[in-house]
């Protein structure tokens, strides 16, 4: 998909990257640690979320100060520094009315975007966000994020990639080799050692625990449950501190979705459903599509259905008397065969073709 990158100024004169791409109403993205607007596109963890929040929507995402292709050299990675520049780059591309997503550690900057500029949100969603950072959650939280700081600044730039690899194990834990490669180089691009210590640093100081009785736009928060990241007790107590937000547990260990577990199409059905997306495959898709159904065997034909009822893998499993194995194997079938937005798709089909 093409997108089209611009820069703009924050309040404090860092160089901001933003890039637009996909047609139709604006969706803005709060930027996360370790992003890179080009090379996020070619990585097999990020692309299928940009497809899908792009197709539709006119997705607006930007890197973060200190990473990617915006500067640098930035010292502030304040709360309200980094507010500001979600601020600058909003009033750069000239949205004026848009459903705002933050992940991670972008959640609370769209937490604080939203409750000051309520007239400009329309729907809040957060993923894998927390109000209350690392070093302030919990004692033996605390002393494991500052050696994991000491970690970053310590090996993660060096070529041998064995550092970096501690933090993939906590990102995305059920990702396949691939995936745990693209994601352990994508961290030795996007930032400076010291630079991603000293970001992790200001978000493990965060409380905003007294701000979020304040937001009041529709928000949906997800968080998965075996998240090793962060802890699923945080994204349940950032829900519990919104006025009237839907929260949703998600069956997953990894902190980022992959395309290939369950989670992953719940995760974008509710998503459109929320934001009053309906979605429908062009007639070329459709024909292609009942071709992959046609070809299934009975029992993908079952694993599809049950996909399609929500149910994990091992769920699946149990059902059909097989191996957790067995059904990714499956499903690697099926989504392979489908291609993009895989998991979205197969459940759509499942239900049109009234697979049961």
């Amino acid at each position: 998909m093409d997108q089209t990158i611009r820069f703009t100024n924050s309040a404090d004169g860092l160089k901001l990257a933003y890039a637009l791409c996909g047609s139709g109403p604006p969706l803005v993205k709060a930027a996360n640690w370790l992003s890179h607007l080009e090379y996020d596109w070619q990585s097999p963890v990020w692309r299928h979320w940009f497809r899908f929040l792009a197709s539709g929507s006119t997705l607006l995402r930007y890197d973060a100060r200190g990473c990617g292709l915006s500067d640098w050299s930035a010292n502030d990675f304040s709360l309200d520094a980094q507010v500001a520049d979600l601020e600058a780059v909003v009033n750069a591309a000239g949205v004026t009315s848009f459903p705002l997503l933050g992940l991670s550690q972008g959640g609370s900057v769209a937490i604080e975007y939203a409750r000051r500029h309520p007239d400009k949100v329309t729907h809040l969603v957060l993923f894998g966000a927390f109000a209350r950072g690392w070093l302030v959650a919990d004692p033996k939280v605390a002393q494991k994020a500052r050696a994991l700081f000491d970690l970053i600044e310590a090996g993660w730039g060096q070529e041998n990639p064995v550092f970096r690899e501690v933090f993939t194990s906590l990102f995305v834990p059920e990702a396949t080799r691939e995936q745990q490669q693209w994601f352990t180089d994508l961290m030795r691009v996007t930032s400076k050692p010291a630079i991603a210590a000293n970001i992790l640093r200001a978000y493990g100081m965060l409380d905003i625990r007294s701000r979020l009785a304040d937001v009041r736009i529709p928000t949906l928060v997800f968080h998965c449950r075996s998240d090793a990241c962060i802890p699923f007790g945080l994204g349940r107590e950032l829900a519990a501190g919104i006025p009237n937000a839907r929260f949703v547990e998600l069956d997953s260990h990894n902190h980022v979705l992959l395309e290939n577990e369950p989670a992953w199409g719940r995760f974008c059905a509710l998503l459109d459903e929320f934001f009053g997306r309906k979605r429908a495959p062009s007639p070329v898709e459709s024909t292609a599509d009942l071709k992959v159904l046609a070809e299934l065997t009975e029992r993908e034909r079952k694993v599809l259905a049950l996909v399609a009822a929500g149910l994990s893998n091992a769920e699946i499993g149990g059902k059909l008397f097989i191996s957790e194995k067995t059904v990714r194997n499956h499903l690697t079938r099926i989504f392979d065969k489908l291609g993009v937005n895989s998991r979205a798709r197969a459940i759509v089909l499942a239900r049109d073709a009234g697979l049961h």
